[in-house]
């Protein structure tokens, strides 16, 4: 008996080790895919491209899986197409994942190919059309899959010569409430349609101020006697307490006044209703509006005048227009955007954005709470003011997460990506600025106050 156990044992594994030998000889066929591809991440209404933010992301494309029912790895090609017909398909890259990053940059290159251009003296439109779709297959050719195609609209701002609504102005404000007494660029004023009159927006810290031109020392104006008209007396510094400030000067008779003023906002969608400081509105002289970046979540929001309920807009007919109606709260969804008001016309806009913000060990424990969001003023311009930091490191990132995020290894304030980047801070109240039009790279600067 033991015997025929042992003969049957010994033909088992020799019909075994056969089986194997005939495993090893077959070819799995993939067959057309089970499931096919389909996009999962949301889609702007349109896409404004700019070379100052060529650097900045474009779209995360992100897609599902597609299952051709063999286990094998499955290659994935994102394509963009001029024609919108794939015939003239162009691969955009390639990954074993799930999703491709497309910056600014990229879509500025095929918005060209396709006749676009931002330039308003020729006859091109500036708003087109981009092509997507992704293509699945598995080995090196065999048998792909498609995903619909992804219609998305671009739009290239035309550049107006002569630049906006109105100009930089020659005056600054010059104080250690502001920029301890020249220690970065003085606060910008602006031109107004009143000839000679010219305006600043300015966040001031505890200190004393004065005005000067173009950066430099030699007539500069304060007010010694404190009587609303300026004058280069001596001891003229005028004393100001933290805050938000509209200063207005009459250069035609040295007239000047300072006014509490700000723009924010406020609601369940930002801040629990005034829970903490308002998002801050900064103005754009080129459109003369205000502009903040921010993060909101899912509630309702509204814009209110210097962090009180004295003056109020909402939206009840939510036509665009901002109103003081009841029930006049704004839906939010959760999402970085960028939002605009007009203060002409009370029309606003709110559009999803790359928010560019501050984050570290100096700022927010690299995460534990938001960055410190930096508003873009104009195009491939950042700003932010009145900045809490601690001493420790930061560094920038978009929409606060990782991935493309700039430090400055080589302390020549151009920020880079590379390695150890982290850029030191000290404790105190700072000034933020971002340019990413500068051809040597994002220059920044830090104003510590």
């Amino acid at each position: 008996m033991k015997n025929i156990k042992l003969l049957s044992l010994l033909l088992i594994a020799f019909i075994g080790f056969t089986a194997c030998d005939q495993d090893d000889d077959l070819v799995f066929t993939a067959q057309a895919p089970v499931e096919g591809i389909m996009f999962s991440n949301s889609f702007l209404e349109e896409y404004v491209l700019t070379v100052a933010a060529s650097n900045n992301l474009g779209e995360r494309f992100t897609w599902q899986d597609a299952n051709f029912g063999v286990p094998t790895n499955v290659t994935y090609e994102l394509e963009n197409s001029i024609l919108g017909d794939f015939t003239d398909a162009k691969q955009v890259g390639t990954t074993g994942g799930n999703e491709l990053a497309v910056t600014i940059g990229k879509m500025l290159e095929f918005a060209t190919e396709a006749g676009l251009d931002n330039d308003p003296n020729t006859d091109l439109p500036n708003t087109g059309t981009l092509y997507f779709r992704v293509k699945g297959f598995v080995g090196t050719e065999g048998l792909p899959t498609y995903s619909a195609i992804q219609e998305l609209t671009v739009v290239l701002p035309e550049i107006v010569e002569g630049g906006g609504a109105f100009e930089v102005a020659s005056w600054g404000v010059v104080g250690s409430g502001y920029n301890n007494w020249g220690a970065f660029a003085d606060a910008k004023f602006y031109t107004t349609a009143v000839p000679g009159v010219i305006v600043s927006y300015v966040n001031l810290v505890d200190g004393e101020i004065k005005f000067r031109e173009n950066n430099e020392w030699g007539g500069d104006l304060g007010d010694a006697d404190l009587d609303g008209v300026l004058d280069a007396d001596p001891d003229n510094n005028i004393a100001v307490t933290a805050g938000d400030y509209k200063i207005t000067i009459d250069t035609n008779d040295n007239s000047y006044t300072i006014e509490p003023y700000s723009w924010g906002v406020v609601g369940s969608g930002y801040n629990d209703w005034g829970a903490t400081p308002d998002a801050k509105f900064y103005y754009d002289y080129t459109t003369d509006t205000f502009k903040v970046g921010v993060q909101l979540l899912d509630g309702e929001i509204k814009f209110r005048m210097n962090n009180a309920w004295d003056v109020n807009f909402g939206d009840a007919t939510l036509d665009g227009v901002l109103d003081t109606d009841a029930d006049n709260n704004i839906a939010s969804t959760a999402g970085h955007y960028l939002i605009t008001i007009n203060l002409n016309d009370n029309s606003y806009t709110i559009e999803e954005a790359t928010v560019w913000g501050a984050v570290g060990s100096g700022y927010n424990d690299w995460g534990a709470t938001p960055d410190g969001s930096l508003t873009e003023i104009q195009p491939g311009v950042f700003y932010a003011e009145n900045l809490t930091m601690v001493d420790g490191e930061i560094k920038f990132r978009m929409n606060n997460d990782w991935g493309g995020d700039y430090g400055d290894a080589n302390l020549d304030n151009i920020l880079d990506q590379d390695a150890d980047n982290n850029i030191a801070v000290t404790a105190g109240n700072y000034v933020v600025s971002i340019d990413f039009n500068d051809a040597a790279g994002p220059v920044y600067y830090l104003g510590s106050r």
